[in-house]
C-alpha cells in the first residue's frame, strides 16, 4: 500500500515521521510513503525519513492508495478543485473542521473517507489521535488506518458528527498544556532555579499524573483529593486556581477552539 500526504506542514511532518519510523512500515504493511508541498524545503527534510517526494500533487493522488489531506482548511477546497481522483482510493483528512461532505463536494461524489484528527507527539510515537469513518469505508480499510495511527501512540474511534468537538481534547491541547507548563516553569526561573531541573522535574510530573489518570483507577476528584492535605501547601495553590475559576476558564478555551473548527468548515454549530 503506499500512503501519500498533500502538505508537508508541522503536522503532516510529524505524522509520517511517526508512521514511517512505525512498525507498520518496517514490516510492509506501508511499502512507501510519499509527500508533496508547494515548498520544495519542507520535502527535502523529510529524506533522512524515507519519505519520497512527488513532482505534483495530481502525481500524489496518482500514486496513493490511502491520500493524507494535511493541508490547511481554508486552502483545502481550492486543492482538491484541481485534483481527479478515484473512488478506490481512501481519502484521510487531518484538515480541522472539514466534513466529509465539503471533500465529496470538491472531488466525487461517492468519495471514501476516514477524518482523522491527529497531534504533534505522535512524531515521538505518543500520539492520541481520534477518527471517523464514514460512509462506504470497509471495515478493513478503517482497522488499517486506525492501526497506522495506533502505531504512533493510542487511535481512539469517534462519531463523525463529534470530530469538531474532539479537537479541543486531543489535537489542540497540547498547546494549551504547554501553556500551562510555561507558568510553571516561568515561576521556577524567577525564584532562580535550574532551568534544566524544573524543566525535567515539571515534565514528569505531567507524565506520572498522566499515568495516575489512565491507570490508577481513581477518578480525577479522588486524585486532587490524593495531592492535598488538609491546611497543605497544596490546597493553597488550588485556592487561588479555584478562584481564578480554572476550569471555566478551560472549558471556554475549548468551546473557542471548537466554534472556530465550525467557522473554518462554514458550518452551522447546533448546541
Amino acid at each position: 500500500m503506499k500512503l501519500g500526504f498533500l502538505g508537508a506542514g508541522n503536522m503532516g511532518t510529524a505524522m509520517m515521521r511517526g508512521i514511517a519510523a512505525s512498525a507498520l512500515c518496517k514490516n510492509g504493511g506501508i511499502a512507501q510513503i510519499l509527500s508533496f508541498d508547494t515548498d520544495a524545503d519542507k520535502l527535502s527534510a523529510l529524506a533522512d525519513a524515507g519519505i519520497a517526494p512527488a513532482e505534483s500533487a495530481q502525481a500524489l493522488a496518482d500514486a496513493s492508495d490511502y491520500l493524507v489531506l494535511a493541508v490547511k482548511p481554508q486552502v483545502l477546497g481550492g486543492i482538491l478543485d484541481t485534483l481527479k481522483l478515484r473512488r478506490e482510493q481512501v481519502i484521510i483528512s487531518i484538515c480541522a473542521g472539514i466534513s466529509a461532505e465539503f471533500i465529496r463536494s470538491h472531488t466525487i461524489p461517492d468519495a471514501r473517507i476516514i477524518l482523522v484528527m491527529p497531534n504533534t507527539p505522535l512524531m515521538l510515537g505518543l500520539g492520541a489521535t481520534a477518527l471517523a469513518r464514514c460512509e462506504g469505508i470497509t471495515d478493513d480499510e478503517f482497522a488499517l488506518a486506525k492501526e497506522m495511527f495506533a502505531t504512533c501512540g493510542i487511535a481512539e474511534e469517534i462519531p463523525e458528527n463529534k470530530m469538531r468537538e474532539i479537537i479541543a481534547v486531543n489535537s489542540s491541547s497540547p498547546a494549551f498544556l504547554y501553556l500551562y507548563a510555561k507558568g510553571f516553569l516561568d515561576y521556577a526561573k524567577s525564584e532562580g532555579l535550574d532551568e534544566g531541573a524544573a524543566l525535567r522535574l515539571f515534565a514528569q510530573a505531567m507524565i506520572g499524573s498522566a499515568k495516575m489518570m489512565t491507570d490508577s483507577g481513581y477518578s480525577i476528584d479522588e486524585l486532587i483529593k490524593m495531592v492535598s492535605s488538609p491546611g497543605g501547601t497544596t490546597l493553597a495553590g488550588l485556592d487561588r486556581l479555584y478562584a481564578h475559576d480554572l476550569t471555566g476558564t478551560v472549558a471556554e478555551c475549548c468551546d473557542r477552539c471548537t466554534g472556530r473548527a465550525y467557522e473554518l468548515a462554514g458550518a452551522e454549530r447546533k448546541k
